[in-house]
């Protein structure tokens, strides 16, 4: 049995990321960033980074809008995200940007492998994996895979200036390992939260449709965070994706 005070800490998690994630998409209505896609980012990454997020958002995101970089750029001048972010900030700015893509791949895999339980045995439940799971981590890698690349496309082309059939080319580039060490951190926790936390500990399972499963996607996203983060230092210093 879940034991209340997993139950309410869950729910306070969770509105609390909520708020968060309306607030920095209320903000980024009024002070677009310069890089559109960022306008998507910071939001979806304060569905898992919560406070963390909007404090992140104010000191470094608030230096990337769009009109202080195109102030910058009229007079000639280095614009303020590229001259007062140092470059450890930027390779966590671009972990999020693959993260939000995971973060928006997860969630739409859930539910649907949730609503629609014939997808997962498309993707080997009760045929290759005994365990549900299993299959919608199937299902997880290629939604995130589509949107981390979409979310890289978006980026890369533009700054760039390349012709669709080689931005697509670079942002797929750009996003396969840093995808891949961020879905192995989160696959990981949820490993350890479905068998081990909840299974042994709280004698249950952890359900889609519960406060505590998206609880424990939230802390599996840091995790992501935490393993794609050396693969996105070295990505950005090899010239592969873009500085943030």
């Amino acid at each position: 049995m879940i034991p209340a005070w997993m139950h309410w800490l869950s729910i306070v998690s969770l509105v609390i990321a909520f708020a968060c994630a309306i607030w920095i998409a209320i903000d980024v209505k009024r002070h677009p960033q310069h890089m559109g896609i960022m306008n998507v980012v910071w939001p979806v990454t304060a569905l898992f980074g919560s406070v963390a997020a909007v404090w992140a958002y104010y000191k470094w995101g608030r230096l990337a809008t769009h009109e202080k970089a195109h102030a910058a750029m009229q007079n000639d001048e280095t614009p303020p995200h590229k001259r007062l972010t140092p470059f450890p900030v930027m390779v966590g700015k671009g972990t999020t940007h693959c993260g939000s893509g995971c973060t928006l791949g997860d969630i739409c895999a859930e539910w649907l492998a949730w609503l629609f339980p014939v997808i997962a045995t498309w993707f080997g439940w009760k045929m290759i994996f005994a365990e549900k799971v299993f299959a919608v981590f199937i299902i997880d890698y290629i939604l995130a895979f589509g949107f981390g690349v979409l979310f890289q496309y978006l980026t890369i082309k533009p700054m760039r200036g390349l012709s669709p059939g080689q931005g697509l080319i670079q942002a797929v580039k750009a996003d396969v390992l840093s995808l891949t060490a961020w879905q192995v951190g989160m696959y990981g926790f949820m490993i350890v939260a479905h068998f081990w936390i909840f299974a042994q500990i709280f004698n249950t399972k952890l359900h889609v449709a519960s406060v505590e499963f998206w609880f424990m996607m939230q802390i599996a996203m840091w995790f992501g965070f935490a393993t794609s983060y050396p693969v996105n230092w070295w990505l950005i210093r090899k010239g592969i994706k873009e500085k943030m």
